[in-house]
């Protein structure tokens, strides 16, 4: 398995650790991925209110670079943001001739080009898809027997583009999380908003829905994310709500990488998990035992 990576912007600062466990666990698994060239930002949220066709000119230079490989067809994206904004680059020239012309006008400056060749894969979806629960069980050496596990999907990996999962009832991370021997925590709240970027500009609305989602986890030993939006604001407010709610809402929050990663016997700092903010001293006192292979 071969895969262009663009990792994005978070994924260099605040995400760090799921870069890092997404390499190592796609390394472990005999996956290869082979970092765009000079890749730059994607537009995130601020490109769109300021100008529609630069959100688009962004990404689709990108996916231009990526075009440089002729082997590979497939671009894995861990960010379920720049997922987003890369997916929409190619649903739209799929629907839209001419915006490929207008896109491709603004590329030539650099001598860049794309088409509509790429194929824009979340690591969700490579990791349910491709990789697989056999992937996992295969290589498992440090089962969570006993754990209860709640998956978390966010919003931006499955809206607006029902790629791989239903976005109203996603099942996608279920047989992967329970490829490591842990139950899949039953709850009605993993395809649901966590406030995103509201935390920044609307905090009180974003600390009620993460509240929420907290709360429906209690019981749970950990949630599982695969958005670096979703993973910040689950684990670096718990203090802050806690204290709202008058109850206790720390609950240990990893990428799912990590989690697979340490079912599949990687080291703690193979994945990175010295920059989590929230796991537990329940959790560190339950969890299999650490490996010190990377």
């Amino acid at each position: 398995m071969k895969y262009l990576y663009y990792p994005g912007c978070s994924l260099e600062g605040t995400a760090r650790e799921y870069d890092i466990a997404t390499r190592a666990l796609m390394q472990s698994v005999d996956a290869e991925l082979i970092e765009i060239a000079d890749w730059t930002c994607c537009g995130a949220s601020a490109a769109e209110p300021t100008s529609h066709l630069l959100s688009l000119a962004l990404p689709a230079r990108n996916i231009a670079l990526a075009e440089g490989n002729d082997e590979i067809d497939d671009i894995l994206v861990p960010c379920s943001a720049c997922y987003l904004n890369l997916k929409r680059v190619i649903e739209t020239v799929k629907k839209d001739p001419a915006s490929l012309a207008t896109l491709n006008s603004i590329l030539a400056e650099e001598n860049l080009s794309m088409g509509r060749r790429m194929h824009i894969r979340h690591l969700l979806d490579v990791l349910a898809n491709d990789v697989g629960p056999q992937g996992i069980q295969t290589n498992l050496k440090a089962p969570f027997t006993g754990f209860s596990i709640a998956p978390y999907y966010g919003c931006q990996c499955l809206r607006p583009y029902p790629e791989f999962d239903d976005p109203e009832a996603p099942t996608s991370m279920e047989a992967l999380i329970s490829a490591t021997e842990a139950d899949v925590f039953s709850w009605e709240m993993g395809g649901r908003c966590c406030g995103a970027s509201h935390m920044n500009t609307k905090m009180d609305v974003a600390l009620e829905l993460v509240a929420s989602i907290l709360e429906a986890a209690r019981g749970a030993d950990a949630i599982v994310t695969v958005c670096p939006m979703c993973q910040m604001n689950l684990e670096a407010y718990q203090k802050k709500i806690s204290g709202l709610t008058h109850q206790d809402l720390h609950m240990t929050i990893l990428y799912l990488p990590q989690f697979l990663g340490m079912a599949t016997g990687l080291s703690d700092k193979a994945l990175g998990l010295e920059f989590n903010l929230a796991i537990t001293d329940a959790f560190k006192s339950r969890r299999p035992p650490v490996f010190d292979a990377a």
